[in-house]
């Protein structure tokens, strides 16, 4: 490459990165939002993250993040070429909404596209995870809420097929550079296996919205009454403490939930308790902890809400394959409330946290 070649392109990359810097924002109402700079980025109160959107952000069948959209009014749309999705955030009451795409390589590419635009300020911010998943039926119900405290990665790791493991063991994964299950001596090394939230913001999560009555469907019932095994799956949706395990396999099953619930005991020693299954919260939240060590979040404020769409296995009589296969076909049975109920209990802890911004803005609840 010549100088000149070398200038041309130093010189367009500058250019393109000025554009993105200065990107025009879109705003569904009548004015339109000038561009800002900045030292005059938009100070963010909560940002709600959500996965997926089935269709359109209002006016179709909800994913995650209509239900957000709309009755939030998260009227002002920031273009974000740079994300999966566009921004959303409602100017006057200091929330934002995202869409990260499904997966943890989305996941946290989006959250560090978020955490580094110069028009937010994001220093403040709560985050609220807020999407569906798999839950364990041993330990709750469809339409139940869970906030979770650990979040344990299902994919690092090594893995034998199983019709070559050893005799003696469960399954075939492993912890990488470890010399098989359970191996004690692995767990002094951390490539984002594990990670912990802030205890007490999750017990103040908690405990605000531990009695809340969530609605309930015939057609959770319907599905409940199938699973004569596992006493909690058949309740009504309630609130409970649980923890999420994140993987790009969706898998199902009654061996893959055993498998669930010991890598999830292993990596907390013993202190978390498998209870969701999802894709992408270990990546959302290893790029808010390099973003909280750059200054620009604080990875004290993030809070996982994980709601039961299916069970992680199916209820007797029915093979894995099968039951998989049929969810896949028809829809989860527990879709609708998983989606509404993700949107009541985050938004009982949105509220409080807007109702008493002056104090939450320096003081973290809990502490």
């Amino acid at each position: 490459m010549t100088r000149f070649s070398a200038w041309v392109l130093v010189l367009g990359l500058g250019l393109a990165l000025s554009a993105c810097d200065n990107s025009q924002e879109v705003q569904t109402g009548p004015q339109a939002v000038p561009p800002r700079t900045a030292a005059q980025a938009i100070p963010i109160k909560v940002v709600i993250v959500t996965m997926f959107e089935s269709g359109a952000d209002s006016g179709d069948d909800a994913g995650e993040f209509q239900r957000w959209n709309v009755r939030r009014e998260l009227n002002t749309v920031f273009e974000a070429p740079h994300m999966y999705h566009n921004i959303h955030v409602n100017l006057d009451t200091g929330v934002m909404g995202i869409v990260t795409g499904m997966g943890t390589a989305n996941s946290a590419a989006s959250i560090m596209a978020l955490g580094l635009d110069p028009r937010f300020d994001l220093s403040k911010a709560y985050w609220l995870v807020a999407g569906i998943s798999g839950f364990d039926p041993e330990d709750a119900s469809l339409g139940s809420v869970a906030w979770a405290e650990y979040l344990v990665d299902g994919d690092l790791s090594h893995e034998i097929d199983a019709r070559e493991i050893p005799a003696d063991w469960s399954d075939g994964y492993f912890p990488l550079f470890s010399q098989g299950p359970d191996d004690p001596e692995r767990k002094s090394y951390s490539l984002g296996e594990v990670f912990r939230l802030n205890p007490a913001l999750v017990n103040w999560a908690f405990a605000l919205t531990r009695d809340m009555q969530l609605p309930d469907h015939p057609a959770l019932a319907a599905t409940r009454e199938l699973y004569t095994e596992h006493e909690v799956a058949q309740r009504a949706p309630f609130v409970l403490r649980g923890d999420q395990m994140a993987s790009m396999t969706f898998w199902h099953g009654e061996m893959m939930n055993a498998w669930a619930n010991r890598w999830t005991d292993y990596w907390t020693d013993g202190k978390g308790e498998f209870v969701s299954s999802a894709m992408e919260d270990t990546g959302t939240y290893q790029s808010l902890t390099y973003l909280h060590n750059a200054g620009k979040v604080d990875k004290n404020r993030v809070m996982v809400l994980r709601t039961a769409s299916n069970y992680t296995l199916p209820p007797p009589g029915k093979t894995a394959v099968a039951n998989l296969l049929e969810e896949q076909h028809d829809s989860y049975a527990g879709l609708d409330a998983a989606l509404e109920n993700a949107y009541l209990v985050g938004s009982a802890v949105v509220d409080e946290l807007l109702a008493n911004w002056t104090k939450y803005r320096d003081e973290v609840p809990g502490a």
